[in-house]
């Protein structure tokens, strides 16, 4: 409690301009949500323990589902309604805010990683035959880009649209795939890209990565978390007004699958089980999976209180004390 009452101590002695301010609700501002991330860029990076050390409601992970091959790429629509990938059967699923489960799509590209634009459009990494598309919600499919300067990806992972941008970025790992018809011949670089709104072509956002895996930005489209799944390290970035990226910072010694963040500015990742690390970096909880492997991860429901849990054949949720940061 002491640690509560000093958060709201804080963030009223500084934003005294929102007396409204509620620590899980949708009045949470911008500056208060940044007010500790801005720390990782200053020299001292003591963790100012404003941020409350358990944010499960539930004592476990409950589980939906075990009927799927392997699940990934879960993304939440503006209603708080879940979409997810089951990528070796080649389908996208919905479940919705009633708790109900149905299949909204076949004949995917063998999307793995997505994430909602603000016109409903699913962004959606269709590693089949290593392209990034966009779904309507009429279910039309249009390929955004499938190359770099005539090269193909290696097979685009995980993607976050800037919602102040609309620009796209991706990581590009290489994964070698038993779907593919035959091994393309992949680029030796595994990076990070950007794609800005309406551009033809991707550009290099970070070609000094191991293996980019997880990715997700801020509400505010200004910072950038991406996850080196194969140096066992996630970053964070400054996002430039013209869409580059600057000031690359350590994050935290461990790589990632999938990413999400909350309201509060926890960083959620994946991999075995969850493990969640405030924005300065410190480990607050882990989230054990009973899977071998934990891939994805987002928020929705109807208040964005849903943990939603993509791991392995599985899906599961949390009911959370905090909400999703979209």
């Amino acid at each position: 409690m002491n640690l509560l009452f000093g958060w709201l101590f804080l963030t009223t002695f500084f934003h005294n301009e929102n007396s409204n301010a509620n620590l899980f609700g949708s009045n949470f501002t911008t500056k208060e949500y940044y007010f500790s991330i801005k720390s990782i860029f200053q020299t001292n990076y003591a963790d100012t323990a404003i941020i409350m050390d358990k944010v499960t409601l539930d004592d476990s992970a409950i589980l939906i589902s075990d009927k799927f091959s392997f699940t990934e790429g879960p993304t939440a629509d503006s209603h708080g309604n879940i979409f997810f990938t089951d990528q070796p059967n080649d389908q996208i699923w919905e479940y919705d805010v009633e708790g109900k489960l149905t299949l909204f799509m076949e004949k995917t590209g063998r999307s793995n990683g997505m994430n909602f634009d603000k016109k409903g459009n699913i962004m959606a990494c269709a590693d089949e035959n290593n392209q990034l598309w966009s779904i309507s919600p009429k279910k039309e499919i249009s390929v955004l880009v499938n190359n770099y300067e005539g090269q193909t990806f290696n097979g685009p992972n995980d993607v976050w649209v800037n919602p102040a941008s609309g620009g796209l970025y991706f990581t590009d790992p290489y994964y070698k795939r038993d779907y593919w018809k035959k091994d393309h011949v992949h680029m030796e670089d595994e990076r990070l890209y950007f794609l800005p709104k309406n551009a033809k072509g991707a550009i290099i956002a970070d070609g000094e990565l191991t293996k980019p895996n997880g990715i997700v930005g801020t509400p505010d489209g200004k910072f950038l978390y991406v996850a080196d799944i194969g140096a066992d390290k996630t970053f964070i970035y400054k996002i430039n007004k013209d869409g580059t990226l600057r000031d690359k910072k350590f994050f935290v010694e461990q790589g990632s699958d999938g990413m999400t963040i909350d309201n509060v500015g926890n960083v959620y990742l994946t991999g075995k089980g969850v493990t969640i690390y405030n924005s300065n970096g410190r480990m607050i909880q882990k989230i054990p999976i009973n899977e071998d492997w934990t891939g994805n991860i987002c928020f929705g429901g109807i208040d964005k209180n849903i943990l939603f849990v993509t791991a392995s054949k599985s899906i599961y949720i949390m009911h959370m004390k905090v909400k999703g940061a979209y």
